[in-house]
């Protein structure tokens, strides 16, 4: 393989599938790229074994053929070459050389048939969205996955799809978010599928906020999304993700709306002195005020309040405050609604006017 190329032209596609790549690997060919040229087009590949991105740019080349380099050498060199310079890259011999200028590089490789692929992607559905659609979707409820959680299905992303909309839902036990949007599609019977934590992290960092569209395919194994000359192949995780709808509250209780910015801002002053392992904050809420209370083990306390539109009961429940600052932060409304029933019982959470999203976050003992 033999080739010339600009770095800018270099960079985009190291930059796209840089991500699946682990700076630790028991592997070593998965801290390689692939890099195929043929056919007109030069790809490169990535994986973890979970999931692969592929990135394919059209580009002139001397000679066509495959071969593997570190990737994160190969993208660190890069971002280290003067801008607008010619790159060439040359394979031979287990070696990869790079040349630029008066630069010169030669880097170790290993065999491209040694380089793991996923293979067999059995996909017999799409669904088509836009880029914007599917990053709201997903940075709305990603936020409440659960983190490296023996029950592995809590460690993902279910994704629902039926003929009439789609749907993001999220929990690690102590919250849950869920997102939706009515969106027609031609999926025969309802969908579910889970998507680990690294593929839904990867589809954030690769979707834009527009209206280019983009066609998720799915599997009974994997799932595949192309954006903008990306491909995204992830496994799936297998497992029964639990039956939300049941812990999902009815809109009743005391209906308390508050302005979102006042109150994260009134959050955020009050966590600053409490208890840094738990995060308790109490709201007390009574008659068109809120109160936000916080103590530590050093005896500090911090309180704060905040006029609400609310006529309920007084009630007076601890969260953990991160919790509601993570909902607050994916609400784009200016006012939110709590339904708080007692403070023993989860409370409901919706942007104001909006029940495309929903938010439940359980009560914790101060």
């Amino acid at each position: 393989m033999q080739l010339s190329i600009t770095r800018e032209d270099l960079l985009t596609p190291l930059r796209q599938v840089i991500g699946a790549v682990e700076r630790q690997q028991t592997i070593p060919a998965l801290g390689h790229l692939l890099l195929v040229a043929e056919d007109g087009e030069l790809s490169f590949t990535a994986t973890d074994l979970e999931i692969e991105l592929v990135a394919k740019i059209k580009t002139p080349f001397e000679q066509e053929g495959s071969t593997t380099a570190p990737a994160r050498k190969l993208l660190d060199i890069c971002l280290a070459l003067p801008s607008e310079s010619k790159v060439e890259i040359s394979a031979a011999d287990g070696k990869v050389k790079v040349h630029s200028g008066r630069s010169r590089f030669t880097l170790a490789s290993v065999p491209a048939e040694d380089f793991p692929r996923i293979h067999e992607v059995e996909l017999d559905e799409r669904v088509t969205l836009t880029q914007g659609e599917l990053r709201g979707l997903i940075d709305r409820a990603s936020f409440a996955m659960a983190q490296q959680d023996v029950r592995y299905y809590l460690n993902g992303l279910l994704l629902e799809i039926d003929p009439e909309q789609t749907r993001t839902v999220a929990t690690d036990g102590h919250r849950l978010a869920l997102s939706q949007i009515a969106h027609s599609s031609e999926v025969e019977a309802d969908r579910r599928i889970i998507m680990p934590r690294k593929g839904v992290q990867e589809l954030q960092r690769l979707l834009d906020d527009d209206e280019a569209q983009i066609t998720v395919s799915l599997g009974k194994n994997h799932v595949q999304v192309n954006i903008d000359g990306v491909q995204m192949t992830s496994k799936l995780i297998e497992g029964r993700f639990p039956e939300y709808q049941r812990v999902l509250p009815e809109q009743e209780g005391d209906l308390a709306r508050m302005d979102k910015a006042t109150l994260k801002q009134a959050l955020g002053r009050v966590a600053i002195l409490c208890n840094e392992k738990y995060k308790g904050v109490r709201l007390i809420l009574d008659s068109d005020s809120l109160v936000i209370q916080a103590h530590n083990p050093e005896h500090e306390q911090a309180e704060d309040e905040i006029e609400i539109q609310y006529s309920g009961e007084k009630h007076e429940v601890g969260f953990n405050v991160q919790y509601l600052l993570d909902v607050l932060n994916v609400m784009e409304t200016e006012a939110v609604d709590f339904y708080i029933r007692d403070g023993n019982s989860s409370v409901l959470i919706l942007p104001a006017g909006n029940e495309d999203s929903r938010y439940v976050v359980m009560p914790m003992r101060l």
